[in-house]
């Protein structure tokens, strides 16, 4: 049985809230400029973006969320002097079914493997499944990227398809792997967790 009292958006280091049209845009421009973090991220071509490009993007991802009610975007955030790291997302929900893809990426360079992401996956996830009451959840990630390969199998989702040589980057081809995990798979995972 999961316990309601524990905090839904915060973690040892960090937290989950919404987006600072004030202060992320700067934030999330540089992020842009870093080639290695938009190919973790994303499967379109990287390119650097200004403040004012990431600011209409906040504006356009608003609108969507509160249009199609399929969309939970969340900016993750340092507890200890609520500095942007990151961004978590549900989106792509299929409530007839009960499934959504996740997204999830930690901005700059000095703030990855320092555990962030593990910390903001568990809330995702605790997010999706005992709130939304999601049946499953996706998530869908290039063959180079062995952290987020990682950090997946080790939250027990289990890979599904290979769409294979599916990504170009730098004149090869990669796989794009598909992963999966199901709300009792989640749930287990965490009474395992909680019994020790």
């Amino acid at each position: 049985m999961l316990d309601i009292q524990t905090q839904l958006f915060e973690s040892a280091d960090l937290r989950l809230g919404p987006i600072d049209h004030e202060k992320d845009p700067q934030v999330e421009s540089q992020w842009t400029h870093d080639s290695d973090f938009m190919r973790l991220m994303e499967t379109n071509p990287a390119r650097p973006l200004s403040a004012a490009m990431i600011k209409k993007q906040y504006e356009k991802l608003e609108k969507q969320i509160e249009e199609n009610k399929n969309l939970f975007h969340f900016m993750i955030r340092a507890r200890a002097d609520d500095r942007l790291i990151g961004k978590a997302v549900i989106q792509w929900i299929e409530w007839t079914n009960s499934n959504g893809w996740i997204r999830l990426g930690i901005g700059a360079t000095e703030d990855r493997r320092k555990g962030f992401g593990t910390q903001a996956l568990q809330m995702l996830l605790r997010f999706a499944f005992a709130e939304l009451n999601l049946f499953r959840v996706t998530a869908m990630v290039p063959e180079y990227n062995d952290g987020a390969i990682a950090l997946l199998q080790k939250f027990g989702f289990t890979q599904e398809v290979c769409r294979r040589s599916a990504l170009e980057r730098d004149g090869r081809r990669w796989d794009l792997y598909v992963f999966g995990l199901l709300n009792e798979e989640w749930r287990n995972r965490s009474r395992v967790q909680e019994e020790r």
